[in-house]
C-alpha cells in the first residue's frame, strides 16, 4: 500500500532536497529523454525557475506529441453544498453560516438542460461529504438518470469503499477525482480537524481502493496554498508514480486547485504565483507524458488563456460551485469563488483563436462495457 511507501519519506528532509537541486540537476532533467522522481524534485526546485523559457518549450512539444492540439471539456454539477467535514479551508465546512442545499431529481434535470444546451458531454458531480445525505444510493440513481444524457460521468464526492465504488461502475461511473489535499500528516490534522475527512489513512488509501474497483480513470491532486507547494507535488508524483505501476490499466489525471476566497477566514499558509503554477504544470508534463493535466475557473481568464499551450490537456469553462447555480444562478452557496467567469461558448472562441481543437466528447459507455468483458 502507498502509506507504506509515504511512511518512508520525511517531509522536511523532502523539502531540503528539493530546495538543494542546483542549475546543473535542472538541465540534465531537461536533456534526457526519461525523467525520474530526482528530476521532478529539479524541474519544481528554486533553481528550474530560472528555465521557464524552455520548459515550456518541451512541455508544449511533449503534449503535442500525446494528445495533439485539444482540449477537453468538462463541466462540474454540484448536487449538494451538505458537509459534516470541519476542513478549515473550505466554504462548505459545516461551521460556516450558509445555506444547505441538496439538489432533487427535477432540481438536478433543470441543471443538466442548461448544461446540454452548453454542448456538454463530460459531467462532473461534485457534493459536500454527507454520506447519510447524499450517499452511494442518491450517486447511483442520480448517474443512472444521466448517462443517457452524458457520454463521460465523474464525481468529486466523500471517499467510498471498493464495493460502492463497483456499484457506481455498474451504472455508469467513469472517473473519480480524489484530492489528498496535503500529504503532510503532521498537519493535515490541523485543516481537517472533524468528520471523516480527519482520517489521513483512509483518504490516503482511496485511489488504491478505485484502483481495486477498475474504474477507469483516478484524478490526484493537494491544494495548492496549504503547505510548501514543491514538497507537496513530488508528494503526489510518488503516488502517481506507485497507481500507475500497480494500476497499469487505468488513467489518470492531475489537477492543480489553488486556494480561493469562500466564505470563513482562512488564509494561504504558501504563497503560490502563477509562475509557480506555470512551472509546476511543465514539470508534470516534462516527469510524465502521458498524465492528463486539468485546470479549473479558479483561475484568471488571462492564465487559462496563456496555460492552453503549455500542458494543459482540460478545462472547465462557465462552472458554477453552488448546487442549483446553472437553472437559478444563486451564487449564494457556492464553495469557492469563480475567477474565470466566461460562459462557454467564450473559452471554445479562445480555444479555437489558439489553434486547437475543443472536445466536447472523447469516451463512450461501449468501451467501458467491452473492457469489462
Amino acid at each position: 500500500m502507498f502509506e507504506n511507501i509515504l511512511s518512508h519519506y520525511k517531509w522536511n528532509e523532502i523539502t531540503e532536497s528539493i530546495f538543494s537541486k542546483s542549475f546543473v540537476d535542472v538541465e540534465e532533467a531537461l536533456h534526457k529523454e526519461k525523467r525520474n522522481l530526482e528530476d521532478f524534485k529539479a524541474l519544481i526546485s528554486p533553481a528550474a525557475s530560472k528555465y521557464l523559457e524552455p520548459m515550456a518549450r518541451l512541455s508544449r512539444e511533449l503534449t503535442l506529441k500525446r494528445f495533439g492540439k485539444t482540449i477537453q471539456l468538462f463541466i462540474p454539477l454540484y448536487v449538494s453544498n451538505v458537509c459534516e467535514n470541519h476542513c478549515v479551508y473550505c466554504g462548505f465546512n459545516q461551521l460556516n453560516k450558509i445555506k444547505r442545499k441538496v439538489l432533487t431529481t427535477n432540481e438536478i434535470q433543470k441543471e443538466v438542460k442548461v448544461l446540454k444546451d452548453y454542448g456538454y458531454e463530460h459531467l462532473l458531480l461534485v457534493s459536500g461529504e454527507a454520506p447519510e445525505k447524499v450517499g452511494v444510493s442518491y450517486f447511483a440513481k442520480t448517474i443512472k438518470m444521466l448517462k443517457s444524457d452524458f457520454a463521460l460521468i465523474s464525481i468529486e464526492v466523500q471517499p467510498m469503499e471498493t464495493e460502492e465504488y463497483q456499484q457506481l461502475i455498474e451504472v455508469g461511473l467513469n472517473s473519480v477525482y480524489i484530492y489528498q489535499e496535503t500529504y503532510n500528516q503532521e498537519k493535515y490534522k490541523l485543516y481537517h480537524p472533524k468528520g471523516k475527512k480527519s482520517d489521513f489513512e483512509f483518504r490516503l488509501n482511496t485511489p488504491e481502493r478505485l484502483g481495486n474497483a477498475d474504474i477507469h480513470k483516478i484524478g490526484l491532486g493537494v491544494l495548492l496554498g496549504l503547505e510548501e507547494w514543491r514538497t507537496d507535488s513530488f508528494l503526489t508524483a510518488l503516488h502517481l508514480n506507485f497507481l500507475e505501476t500497480k494500476f497499469w490499466k487505468t488513467n489518470f489525471s492531475i489537477s492543480f486547485p489553488r486556494l480561493r476566497p469562500h466564505a470563513g477566514s482562512f488564509q494561504p499558509n504558501s504563497i503560490v504565483t502563477e509562475k509557480d503554477l506555470v512551472q509546476l504544470i511543465c514539470a508534470y508534463r516534462i516527469f510524465n507524458e502521458e498524465v492528463e493535466l486539468s485546470i479549473s475557473v479558479r483561475e484568471s481568464a488571462k492564465f487559462r488563456d496563456n496555460i492552453i499551450k503549455l500542458g494543459i490537456t482540460s478545462l472547465s469553462a462557465g462552472s458554477k460551485t453552488e448546487p442549483g447555480g446553472y437553472a437559478a444562478n444563486l451564487n449564494t452557496l457556492e464553495q469557492f469563488a469563480v475567477h474565470d467567469s466566461r460562459t462557454p461558448a467564450e473559452i471554445i472562441n479562445v480555444i479555437k483563436n489558439n489553434g486547437y481543437e475543443p472536445v466536447w466528447k472523447n469516451w463512450d459507455p461501449i468501451l467501458q462495457s467491452n473492457s469489462l468483458q
